[in-house]
């Protein structure tokens, strides 16, 4: 019984981060190299998810991917695909939590390289895209990995805005923190027990890697 809600959410977690690092870091290399006229307005809506209420955002989403609502009646009707209660809106909802949480780590690293050898590889002729590769990524690895193991982490205990999104369907979209709390609610403590474990020696180790890494990047 506990197996299931762990693979689904270990699914929906590895999915979103691999979403979120792509879209969150070029977002962040974007915004720090580029001189936008509204660039505090964009970077507050992007990191608006990290101050709202989960159950808030998940309303948001409820409203843009029901089945009444503009994307999801737009799938809906022409698909025949309902976006609502399903692994997708999991997904979807973990990436917009997780996303303010990568982008500031990657913006952090990008912020905090040596400029220098940037300035001498365009000198060089080198490319933007060779440059962001080969330079602007292993400077900022540490901060960057710091930040997948943290969107990592808040993907798989995401539950406010997956519950409102993805529901709590057995073996598609129970994921591990809303198998924990109706298993709470239903009294099954020898359940709630071994999911309780298994959160807490998570935690414990993402908290360990955490400051693994941030003592790592003291002496880089």
């Amino acid at each position: 019984m506990i197996l299931s809600p762990i693979i689904i959410s270990l699914k929906v977690a590895l999915v979103a981060t691999l979403i979120t690092t792509i879209l969150a870091t070029i977002s962040a290399r974007v915004m720090t190299i580029k001189n936008f006229k509204y660039a505090k307005l964009i970077e507050t809506l992007i990191t608006l998810p990290m101050v709202l209420p989960p159950s808030t955002v998940g309303y948001i989403l409820l409203l843009v991917i029901g089945v009444n609502g503009f994307v999801g009646s737009f799938f809906y009707e022409t698909f025949g695909l309902r976006l609502i209660f399903t692994y997708f809106a999991a997904v979807l909802a973990s990436v917009i939590v997780t996303f303010p949480i990568m982008y500031q780590n990657a913006k952090s690293a990008f912020l905090s390289r040596s400029r220098k050898y940037e300035i001498a590889a365009r000198i060089m002729g080198a490319s933007e895209i060779k440059i962001f590769f080969k330079i602007s990524i292993p400077m900022g690895m540490q901060k960057i990995l710091s930040g997948i193991i943290l969107t990592f982490s808040r993907s798989l205990g995401e539950f406010g805005a997956t519950l409102m999104v993805a529901g709590n369907i057995p073996g598609k979209t129970q994921t591990l923190p809303i198998a924990l709390y109706f298993a709470a609610e239903a009294g099954d403590q020898a359940t709630a027990n071994k999911l309780l474990t298994f959160i807490l020696i998570f935690s414990f180790s993402v908290i360990f890697l955490l400051n693994y890494f941030s003592k790592e990047d003291q002496y880089v």
